[in-house]
């Protein structure tokens, strides 16, 4: 929920200020409802009823994207350009620059982190998610396009070869790319192994594949007979 605050005082503008004070915000980030106007009373003693307003933080996520990047590149000292599209779903950043190879990282790793942070701080207190979409001279275009080739280059050699290979470990966003980029392949087909930050992809054939699905739904089978023997003899 977006922070709200109602506020009483002698007229709505200093209503108003106050609670934008309160809040911490300008007036162009806020909404006002103005709940009473308030009056002066009789002779401004009698009667006299003070003005209600309820104030509501409504910070566009441009500017809270803008702001939460800029921060960041004060702090690296650099002066990249910034651009910022939000369509209502999506939210996007491009940056470019000199010197911005710092917000990118060894395979990205930077660049997610800050993805990530940013994911964090638009969709804070959203009811509805918004993706947010960060990108440091069209690094995540080159990446997917690298990553897309990796993988029909290792179907086909797992094709021709029938043995599995193993990639190296990716954080999810790029094993989806390897993921979608043979999901409806002829002969092959890919799974994720291994846990966080070490999970990877295995793009192995699609009959391997089928027999390690055996295989592990018998031993689960055999694993929940074993539990129900075991519950079977404690209850007796």
């Amino acid at each position: 929920m977006a922070k709200k605050i109602e506020v009483v005082a002698k007229t709505v503008d200093e209503a108003i200020e106050e609670a934008l004070q309160k809040l911490g915000i300008d007036l162009e980030d806020a909404d006002v409802e103005i709940v009473e106007e308030g009056n002066k009373g009789v002779l401004g003693i009698f009667g006299a009823k003070g003005a209600k307003v309820i104030v509501t933080e409504n910070i566009p996520d441009s500017r809270k994207l803008r702001s939460y990047l800029l921060s960041i590149f004060k702090a690296l000292d650099i002066t990249p350009r910034l651009d910022i599209r939000d369509d209502g779903e999506t939210i996007s950043a491009d940056i470019t620059g000199d010197n911005v190879g710092c917000l990118i990282g060894h395979h990205g790793d930077t660049l997610q982190a800050v993805n990530y942070i940013a994911n964090l701080i638009i969709n804070k207190d959203k009811e509805t998610f918004k993706r947010v979409k960060i990108d440091v001279e069209n690094y995540r275009k080159a990446r997917e396009d690298y990553l897309t080739a990796l993988a029909k280059r290792t179907a086909d050699r797992v094709a021709r070869y029938k043995r599995s290979i193993s990639l190296d470990a990716m954080p999810a966003s790029e094993r989806r790319i390897i993921h979608f980029a043979l999901q409806n392949h002829k002969v092959v087909t890919t799974i994720s192994r291994g846990d966080e930050p070490n999970r990877y992809v295995v793009v192995l054939t699609k009959t391997e594949a089928a027999q390690i699905e055996a295989k592990e739904a018998a031993k689960a089978a055999k694993e929940a007979e074993f539990r129900a023997k075991e519950q079977e003899a404690e209850e007796e």
